[in-house]
Formats: C-alpha cells, structure tokens, sequence
C-alpha cells in the first residue's frame, strides 16, 4: 500500500538511530519508512495497525516493524480530548540493513542475522517472556555510542533471531498498492473507526467519511485492505475489548461489550471467539496467566 512516506532524519556519522518519543500522542497517520522499527512502548495504549491486521498495545509491549510496512500507532481516543493530560513515551531503534549497515549484513558470518531480518519482514511482537531481556538490550544500544553501541546492536539482532515463537504482525497476503491519495483516504477511514467504535457506526457513515456510495465504499475497503467494512469494525472492538478485559478497569465482561459497541452479549461472545478464539473469559485467563 502506498501511504505516507515518512523520512528518518539519519545523522551523518549514525548508521542505528535510537529516538526517545515524549508526545501527547503517537503519529496519527498511517505511514512507511525504508527503515526497520522497533518500538518499546514504555507509556500509552491502543491500537497498532501493521499492514492489514490490528493489535492491542500498552506499556511494556516491544514491536519490531519491517522496512516499507505500512503501520500507525494508533492511541486511544482519551489521549485526543482538548484537556488531556495523557501521554506517551516510548523508545525507538530505526536501523536500515540496506543502507550504510549494507555491507555488514552481506558479511558471511552475519548471514544467519540476514536471514532473520529477511525472515521477518511482516513484522512481530515480541513474546512477554522475553520483553525484560529485549528492553534491557536497547537500554544499552541506548546508553553506548560508536563500537559499543554496533557491538551492543549486533547482539540484539542475535537475541531476537534465537527465539523461536514470533508471530508475524500481518500475514503474507498484501493488499494491492494504490496511490498516495487512496492511502490517506484510507488512513481517514481507520482513524474515524478507531475513534468512534464504541458508538452504532453504519456502512453508510463509514461511505460518508470517504465521500464515496456505500457500494463503491465497500468494494475500495475490501480492495484495499483485504477486509469488509464490519470484519474491521469487528477487529476494532475486539482489539478494545482486550485492552479492557485485562487492565482492571471494569467489573465485568458485559460492561466491557456495552462500552466497546457490541449492543448484545451474546453477539458481542460471538464475534470474540470468531477474532481471538477464545472466549472472553478464556482470554483473561490466557493473558494473566502468561503475563
């Protein structure tokens, strides 16, 4: 998809840059870069979307991005209201294997840390049980500087290739490129079903946002993001869902479906099981469990 093209400002003597984010938000718009990302998220909640798939985030969780893959993070509503006080924060490492660090990939004895970032160019998530060791890891590429922080980078590279269960962030159907105005009018889209997904939203409301008849809205949505319309809804409130049920905030499972849109819970443990599954229930345990 191409979408918003976003440049890394790379200074002249770093091949590995680590940024520190401190916002009220993340970058609302859907975007790319050339550059791998991995991002700790140290502060702030939400939803990432990596290609065409949607994932829950808060505090601790560590993702790695592949070069050129369309994603936004996308922060809850509350962080957007006028006399928010909310924040994010969040340590980012960019690195581009196609770049100045060409040469050190094509090394014979890098070859297996080539073959991981080949590997996973649809991005991860990487496991709870290994986000201590892999924060700490960045701590230090953050922490050092010349030798050290390539050596300390390297040494990253050959964690994260020795664990054996990332799941990919997106699957490896692609959906169809399409130019850079389609991929802002998409972006709209995703941003006015994240904003507004605990509220009765129609195709026709959707169609709207994009000026276009509900017919022809749902043949671009699907076209163009390999969803229909209510399946991304679905996904939206599910991902919501999840972030809900695990953070302690409500008493009980209805609450959470009246709150993230579902007007029934039996429907609402339908669509669930359909998206993660499991059960609600089942997924409060799996998620305290491994946590």
């Amino acid at each position: 998809m191409k979408v918003l093209q976003f440049t890394i400002p790379v200074p002249l003597d770093k091949s590995i840059i680590v940024q520190k984010d401190v916002l009220p938000f993340f970058y609302p718009h859907l975007h790319r870069h050339q550059e791998i990302q991995m991002s700790w998220i140290q502060q702030g909640e939400g939803t990432l979307v990596a290609d065409n798939n949607m994932h829950a985030f808060r505090p601790n969780d560590i993702f790695w991005l592949g070069a050129n893959q369309p994603h936004i993070f996308k922060s809850e509503a509350s962080y957007f209201q006028p006399k928010s006080r909310k924040k994010i924060v969040a340590l980012v490492i960019f690195f581009n294997p196609n770049g100045e660090l060409a040469s050190l990939f094509n090394l014979p004895e890098t070859k297996l840390l080539k073959n991981f970032i080949m590997q996973s160019q649809s991005g991860f998530k990487v496991p709870p049980a290994y986000t201590a060791e892999v924060s700490s890891k960045m701590m230090q590429i953050t922490n050092s500087s010349g030798t050290d922080q390539l050596l300390q980078f390297v040494d990253l590279l050959k964690q994260l290739s020795g664990y054996a269960d990332m799941t990919p962030l997106a699957t490896a159907q692609k959906s169809q490129m399409v130019s850079e105005h389609e991929g802002i009018r998409i972006g709209n889209i995703y941003n006015y079903i994240m904003q507004n997904y605990d509220k009765p939203i129609t195709l026709e409301d959707a169609a709207k946002q994009a000026h276009m008849t509900p017919q022809a809205f749902c043949r671009f949505f699907k076209k163009h993001t390999l969803h229909t319309f209510v399946s991304f809804l679905n996904e939206v409130r599910i991902n919501e869902a999840c972030k809900k049920l695990t953070d302690g905030a409500f008493d009980n499972i209805a609450t959470v479906a009246y709150t993230c849109g579902f007007n029934s819970i039996t429907n609402f443990n339908r669509v669930f099981k359909t998206v993660t599954t499991q059960s609600p229930s089942e997924y409060m345990t799996s998620y305290f469990q491994s946590v």
